[in-house]
């Protein structure tokens, strides 16, 4: 079986041009087959800013009425990913720039409304929503998919979605084709046991001591998605998940000890 090295970067690290040319030069190093999934960082926001669209923000998520989609539609899939593609293909990495719409590549559905109506924001129902066959093609064609965090419902719609929940649900699609590992490269150095101290990594996470966390509210806010959507990954097959420093994606590709390792198991 073939490796598959599936990489989610964070909106932070895509907000800082140093960071993110730093991580893209690693990331071009990376061998074999591997994929990108990007967010969105701050720079919607500003770009919406300077057109007068004010983001709404509901614990951390952004509410996407018709001109928000309009926004994170170029943002995201234009202006964001294409930047990536760009500066990628400088590294002599054959990068080709996707959203869910592309090839059909992912599918998802309307968020229901219940307590908030979060507009055109999209959850992918699962494995059977990715487009395995074109995007393994490309793979085969030595070509690099770089994902943005947008979707489409089959109807003619976009949709937003969280690019955590795309980059799990890509490898759990993936996981019976190819050996997948799923790096989650942010700006902390892993899951932390203090949020202050940089320094307190967990190197090795599993369902209990997570579970543990998430009552002492160690962990909280935009770390429980991440961390639900890697162990659901783990639990479907896919081989490794690691959460940690953009700094350090060689050595989380590469089985160094770096960032926090999740395991069904405990350690």
């Amino acid at each position: 079986m073939q490796d598959l090295t599936i990489v989610k970067i964070g909106g932070n690290v895509v907000d800082s041009p140093v960071e993110l040319l730093q991580f893209l030069r690693d990331f071009a190093a990376l061998p074999g087959f591997k994929l990108l999934v990007h967010g969105g960082g701050k720079i919607a926001t500003t770009m919406g800013q300077r057109l007068g669209i004010e983001p709404n923000m509901v614990d951390g998520r952004r509410i996407t009425d018709t001109e928000t989609l309009e926004l994170v539609t170029m943002v995201y899939g234009g202006l964001v990913n294409k930047n990536i593609v760009a500066q990628l293909q400088a590294l002599s990495s054959n990068a080709i720039g996707l959203t869910g719409a592309d090839a059909n590549c992912i599918r998802a559905t309307k968020r229901p409304v219940k307590t908030i109506d979060y507009g055109f924001v999209g959850d992918v129902a699962g494995a059977e929503a990715i487009n395995t066959t074109t995007l393994s093609a490309l793979f085969q064609a030595g070509l690099v998919p770089v994902l943005a965090p947008l979707t489409h419902d089959g109807q003619g719609i976009m949709l937003n979605t969280n690019a955590d929940t795309i980059a799990s649900v890509l490898a759990v699609a993936f996981a019976s084709l190819y050996r997948v590992k799923l790096l989650y490269c942010f700006e902390k150095k892993g899951v932390l046991l203090n949020p202050e101290d940089d320094d307190s990594v967990v190197r090795h996470l599993n369902p209990a001591k997570f579970e543990e966390m998430r009552m002492t509210g160690q962990v909280s806010k935009g770390m429980l998605p991440k961390l639900d959507n890697a162990f659901h990954a783990l639990q479907q097959g896919v081989y490794q998940v690691v959460i940690g420093q953009s700094h350090y994606l060689q050595e989380m590709a590469s089985d160094a000890q770096e960032g926090t390792l999740l395991s069904l198991q405990a350690s």
